[in-house]
């Protein structure tokens, strides 16, 4: 089961994810080869004990934007639409199904089952699902990367307790999506004194200063104070949460979905996301099996996880994950605010061989933020290669020398010379960005450039890029297997209150093909559109794109129904494992 929920429009900041722990200690009595236990018919029981490499940045269903949150709360809160793991396509989970659509797209209405309920027993009502997207619309609520794709709707009302209808300014080709794709929350949880119950969504989508006591007392409240109890009405419920240590999730016995038509069964009694701050530790965990999942880094999946003991209780798999790396450049920083600056920063970077040397082969270098394996990705955008002469000579046409002979270029900016020096930040415990670091420093050296690295813990570290407080950045993004849009990353606007484009780039050409691309409904024009925005990107380099390397991972063998999935890979929400093979037993 794979929750529409944060999955198939947000995009996320990438951890290297990949989690526990509990009072229950594992059964001693599991048969020694779990691949020959002979699976029967699915069987609830057992617990999966995931890695994280970090904790989540926290655990509020609107406010979070990283994969691990992501994740996390993808088996508590639902939407009104799911995507099938399997064909892609949409199809009703909490609405009766998919909305009806006026002819001119701009109205879409919805019908809510009747028998859903929150894991707290409160039935969830048309006022639940009006309440959630008036909390994403809320200006006040740091939600800005979620809130750009709602921006064109400028009205919801019920037409009855379990009736809605939504209407947009403008067409919005993915609204289907995004309509049915917001977390429900309960309101009388995250609202209790019911503050935003006088305050439209027509209100929040313009004057809403009208209502500024409530809308503000609300957004104040909801920031501050959910952050670490998630409540929804998945089929798993928030158990506990120690920092640093796991995560834990229970499966509802009471989940309205239970047994009926349509709606996916889980298995696993419980999931631990477990935190463990180092791949080394991780990968003795796994083998000494404290661990059941985690992702695996090249080296440990090609070299240290071939010996017969591990192969006899882990399955290893490979997939192409849709997701990329990147380092982003500050454009807003003196220095590279220009893209000759950039662009050179790009040949210096030896992307081929890093993806040979770090990555083990395992990847591709990329030249866009387009998923690979979409029409829209131009195969044909120039590839820059590893080429410092060319790297330095644009230095020197961007008027960066060494005047002065102590080896490091310099340049007058704003009637002061400054030294070309910078400073790149990354996640602690990510070896594949701190391994990306060391090699570039170590080149850029060779070329007078004095580049620092800093590694930071990850909250730490993404409050800092979420307040543009870097030089350079290495990271990730995931990318929709589905038709993408890149408005959340790549929009002026973003790059305000803490959106996502954190580098700041602003084009206005750029801007114009993004605004324009949503509403546009013929597909080839849409791949046409993002070739241009491909090549603009290519032209300017804000960030030096990387790779896109192979998803690694393992899993231990006592886990059925693992499949590899075109949503995005391994749905561990499908596992189940044979009583047998239970390792945690009531």
């Amino acid at each position: 089961m794979k929750r529409i929920f944060k999955t198939i429009g947000f995009l996320f900041l990438l951890t290297a994810a990949s989690c526990t722990s509990g009072d229950k200690s594992p059964s001693s009595d599991a048969p020694d080869n779990p691949a020959k236990t002979e699976a029967g018919p699915p069987v609830t029981g057992d617990w999966l004990m995931y890695h994280f490499l970090s904790d989540p940045e926290n655990l509020n269903p609107v406010t979070s934007n990283d994969a691990g949150a992501s994740t996390i709360l993808g088996y508590i809160i639902e939407g009104l639409l799911t995507r099938d793991p399997r064909t892609l396509e949409l199809k009703p989970l909490i609405a009766e199904s998919r909305p009806e659509i006026s002819a001119d797209r701009l109205h879409y209405t919805f019908h809510i089952r009747k028998d859903v309920h929150f894991q707290d027993g409160h039935p969830l009502t048309g006022e639940d699902v009006l309440f959630s997207l008036k909390v994403i619309k809320n200006p006040r609520v740091n939600a800005p990367f979620a809130r750009v794709y709602y921006a064109s709707v400028v009205n919801a009302e019920l037409l009855d307790d379990y009736t809605l209808r939504f209407t947009a300014r403008e067409p919005y080709f993915l609204n289907e999506e995004f309509l049915g794709g917001f977390g429900i929350i309960p309101r009388h949880t995250y609202d209790p004194d019911n503050l935003l119950k006088d305050v439209t969504i027509t209100q929040l989508d313009g004057d809403w200063k009208k209502n500024k006591k409530q809308v503000e007392a609300f957004a104040d409240s909801f920031n501050r104070d959910f952050n670490r109890n998630p409540l929804g009405s998945g089929p798993y419920r928030f158990e506990s949460w120690k920092t640093g240590e796991a995560v834990v999730l229970a499966r509802d016995p009471k989940y309205w979905g239970q047994g009926k038509e349509g709606i996916d069964p889980v298995y696993l009694d419980q999931i631990h996301f477990k935190v463990i701050n180092d791949m080394d530790a991780a990968l003795v965990a796994l083998k000494s099996q404290d661990l059941d999942y985690t992702g695996l880094q090249p080296i440990q999946y090609t070299r240290q996880t071939d010996t017969e003991k591990f192969k006899a209780n882990f399955e290893k798999v490979q997939y192409d994950s849709p997701s990329y790396t990147y380092i982003g450049w500050n454009n807003d920083h003196p220095i590279f605010s220009d893209k000759r600056v950039r662009t050179a920063m790009t040949y210096f970077t030896n992307r081929e061989q890093m993806v040979k040397t770090i990555l083990l082969g395992l990847g591709q270098v990329v030249d866009s933020p387009i998923y690979r394996f979409r029409k829209e990705y131009d195969e044909s955008l120039y590839s820059h290669p590893f080429d410092p002469e060319k790297g330095s000579a644009l230095l020197k046409e961007a008027g960066w020398v060494d005047s002065n002979g102590d080896g490091i270029l310099d340049k007058v900016i704003g009637g002061k010379r400054v030294d070309f020096r910078f400073e790149i930040k990354f996640n602690s415990g990510n070896d594949t960005r701190e391994a990306v670091a060391l090699t570039l420093q170590d080149e850029l050296k060779k070329h007078g450039i004095d580049c620092s690295v800093r590694k930071l813990d990850w909250t730490i570290y993404l409050d800092q890029v979420k307040n543009h407080d870097f030089d350079a950045i290495i990271l990730g993004w995931a990318m929709s297997v589905n038709p993408p849009d890149a408005f959340q990353v790549w929009h002026s606007s973003q790059a305000e209150n803490k959106g996502s484009n954190a580098i700041s780039y602003k084009n206005a050409e750029v801007d114009h093909i993004l605004e324009n691309y949503r509403r546009e409904f013929d597909p080839e024009k849409r791949i046409e559109m993002y070739r241009r925005f491909q090549e603009i990107l290519n032209e300017e380099q804000p960030y030096t794109f990387l790779f896109m390397q192979k998803s690694l991972s393992a899993y231990h063998k006592r886990f059925r129904n693992v499949q590899i999935l075109p949503i995005g890979g391994l749905v561990p929400s499908e596992w189940w494992v044979p009583m047998p093979l239970q390792r945690y037993k009531p």
